[in-house]
């Protein structure tokens, strides 16, 4: 039998889901992966979808995913490789009653990866393509409850051209610079007294640049914060202007600057460092500038 497609309300269900596989995913991938996100039409609150939670995966090596392939197999998937996209890991589960589907690209791929988040994000925000969109799927899930081939069809030209004005208006700055912090963030030993990459960071400069930094743990106070590292980087390369700055944990959240660090960046732009935006919560987009955390500068 061919997949069964139903198109219906969405569910806050769906978030929970996304939840709970990822961490099955994350398990399997371990430290190749960069990160993982809700993406399709169920990580889009009020739009009616098929019930199949879509997740993107960021990774460091596609090899390494085809090793761990078996891996997959053991919690439901069908390993599909590229299946039509270039550089895309394909993966299914649920049979004709799908419930699942898994796209892994590598840290490299942002046309592929900038796409999905670009169109998810659009359709989050605007409401009258949303109720377009959850229309013509809903007419075409009627049409075609049986045949896949003429649903995706049926909206392949919309889809496109959404895709298309999302990507044209899409500011992925912050995801670039998380990407960039996670896939420099591996913990190593560099010594018997020195241990490195436990937290990244990443900063974004004037002139549209991404500079990457790891936190180099000594044995006494010679070592150095992931953002002093970036900056440093930064410098070296001949700019000292700050718009945004991320650190990442080694569980991968975004993590404020220490007070090293802040009283760093403010010495180093004291007329502009209230400008320089902060990532927060990278998963929910809480920004904060660096002068809402560093308040009544010394000087």
């Amino acid at each position: 039998m061919s997949q069964h497609i139903t198109v219906i309300e969405y569910s806050p269900l769906w978030k929970n889901k996304y939840k709970e596989e990822s961490l099955l995913i994350r398990n399997i991938l371990a430290d190749n992966c960069i990160a993982i996100y809700h993406i399709g039409s169920t990580s889009v609150e009020g739009l009616a979808a098929k019930p199949i939670i879509d997740i993107m995966a960021v990774v460091r090596s596609l090899e390494r995913v085809d090793i761990d392939a078996e891996k997959f197999s053991d919690i439901g998937y069908e390993y599909l490789g590229e299946f039509g996209i270039e550089g895309r890991r394909y993966l299914r589960k649920g049979g004709d009653e799908r419930t699942h589907q898994i796209h892994i690209f590598q840290a490299d791929d942002w046309n592929n990866i900038g796409r999905h988040l670009a169109f998810r994000d659009y359709m989050r925000t605007h409401e009258k393509e949303r109720e377009e969109y959850a229309k013509i799927k809903t007419e075409l899930a009627k049409k075609f409850p049986y045949d896949i081939d003429g649903y995706c069809d049926g909206k392949e030209n919309f889809v496109r051209e959404i895709e298309k004005l999302a990507f044209s208006q899409f500011d992925g700055t912050w995801d670039k610079m998380y990407i960039a912090a996670r896939k420099v963030q591996q913990e190593r030993v560099i010594s018997p007294l020195i241990e490195a990459g436990s937290v990244s960071a990443t900063i974004f400069t004037e002139k549209e640049n991404i500079y990457v930094g790891v936190c180099i743990d000594t044995a006494c106070s010679l070592g150095m914060c992931a953002e002093r590292n970036a900056i440093a980087n930064m410098i070296t390369n001949g700019e000292n202007y700050i718009r945004r700055v991320i650190a990442i944990d080694r569980n991968g959240n975004a993590i404020p600057p220490c007070g090293a660090c802040r009283e760093f960046m403010t010495q180093l732009m004291p007329e502009n460092y209230h400008s320089i935006e902060i990532m927060l919560d990278y998963e929910n987009k809480k920004i904060v500038t660096l002068g809402d955390i560093t308040s009544n500068w010394w000087i």
